[in-house]
C-alpha cells in the first residue's frame, strides 16, 4: 500500500511518518520509506546520525539509470531520455516489487527493518536553476511502476503544504495522511489540500498532532469533520526519540493512534485500473503542456492502452 504524509511546514509530518514507519516495521511488515521533502530529515527521525543520513545515495542523482531500468524493452519508449516523471508503464516496462533486487532499491539504506530511500537535498548546482520537482520526479516514476500488495507499505514523507499538486504525485497513493495541528494554519492547509484533491478521488485522512486536550480535539472536529481519523498528543517518548535515545516505548494513546492509522490503510482496496488511468491522465497533461516541446517527441504515444498491472 502506498501512503503519503503531507501537512504544513512544522506540523510534525516527518515525525509522524517516522513513527508510523517504525510502527509498521516493528510488527514485521515490509516497509520502504521515502524522504521526498526538500528538507531531508526522515533518516535522522528514523535514528540515523546526520553523517550517515547524508551519505544515502539520492534517487534524484540516479534518475537516468532509474529511467533506463524502468523502460525495459517497452517499444513505445525510444530511449530513457524520452521518459518524464509522469511516464506510465506499458507492456515491456520493468515493474518494481517492494524491496526488490533492482537499481532503485539498491539505493536504500536499511534502518531497523526499514528500507529508506531519499530524493536528495538541493545542491549548489541546483540553486537558482531548477525546482525540487526534478528530484521528486524519481519518486513519481518509482510509484508509477511499483506493484505493491496488502501488508506491504511504501510510505512517503512529502513536501510541505500543497506543493505535491505541481505534478501527478498526489494521485499515487492509496491513502494520504494530512498532519494538522489544532490551529487556524493547521486546518487551513487541510482545506487547501481537500479543495485541490476534489474530483480526483483522493482518499484523505487528517491526523491531529500536538493535541493537548479535548478542546483541541473538538477544534479539529469542528474544522475538518469526518476527515479526522485520529490524533497524537504531546509525547515524552517522541522527544526522547528525537534526542537519539533508544528503547523508547510510545505512550498507549499515541500507540493506539498508529494502530488506527494502519487499520485505515489496510481497509483500502487496490484499484489498479484507476491508478493507471490517473497516471495516463497526468501524463497527457504534461505531454501536451510542456513535455512534447521539451523532449522534441510526441510523448502521448508512450501510453499503452492495453497495459494492465499484474494481480498479486
Amino acid at each position: 500500500m502506498k501512503i503519503a504524509f503531507v501537512g504544513k511546514g512544522g506540523s510534525g509530518k516527518t515525525t509522524l511518518s517516522s513513527l508510523f514507519v517504525r510502527h509498521l516495521a516493528g510488527r514485521g511488515a515490509p516497509v520502504v520509506a521515502i524522504d521526498a521533502d526538500i528538507n531531508q530529515h526522515l533518516g535522522v527521525a528514523l535514528g540515523l546520525d546526520e553523517e550517515r543520513a547524508a551519505k544515502i545515495p539520492a534517487m534524484g542523482d540516479e534518475l537516468p539509470a532509474i529511467k533506463e531500468y524502468l523502460r525495459g524493452d517497452n517499444p513505445r519508449i525510444a530511449s530513457a531520455a524520452d521518459m518524464i516523471k509522469t511516464t506510465p508503464p506499458g507492456r515491456g516496462s520493468r515493474l518494481l516489487r517492494l524491496g526488490g533486487d533492482d537499481p532503485v532499491h539498491a539505493l536504500a539504506q536499511e534502518v531497523d527493518g526499514v528500507s529508506l530511500l531519499v530524493t536528495g537535498a538541493f545542491g549548489d548546482d541546483d540553486l537558482g536553476v531548477s525546482c525540487y520537482h526534478s528530484k521528486t520526479g524519481a519518486v513519481e516514476l518509482y510509484l508509477n511502476h511499483l506493484v505493491d500488495g496488502p501488508g506491504e507499505y511504501a510510505v512517503v514523507d512529502m513536501t510541505a503544504g500543497a506543493d505535491a499538486f505541481a505534478s501527478g504525485l498526489f494521485t499515487r497513493f492509496d491513502l494520504t495522511f494530512l498532519v494538522a495541528e489544532p490551529t487556524r494554519k493547521g486546518v487551513g492547509v487541510y482545506r487547501q489540500y481537500a479543495e485541490y484533491a476534489a474530483g480526483y478521488d483522493i482518499p484523505l485522512a487528517v491526523i491531529g498532532n500536538k493535541v493537548q486536550g479535548e478542546d483541541d480535539v473538538a477544534y479539529l472536529r469542528e474544522h475538518v469533520g469526518d476527515a479526522l481519523l485520529t490524533w497524537v498528543g504531546q509525547s515524552a517518548a517522541v522527544r526522547a526519540l528525537e534526542q537519539g535515545r533508544s528503547g523508547v516505548v510510545l505512550e498507549p494513546g499515541n500507540a493506539a493512534a498508529l494502530d488506527r492509522m494502519r487499520a485505515a490503510v489496510d481497509a483500502r482496496t487496490k484499484d489498479w485500473a484507476g491508478f493507471q488511468r490517473q497516471a495516463v491522465e497526468f501524463h497527457l497533461k504534461n505531454a501536451l503542456s510542456w513535455a512534447n516541446r521539451a523532449v522534441g517527441e510526441d510523448l502521448v504515444t508512450q501510453i499503452d492502452p492495453e497495459f494492465e498491472f499484474p494481480s498479486r
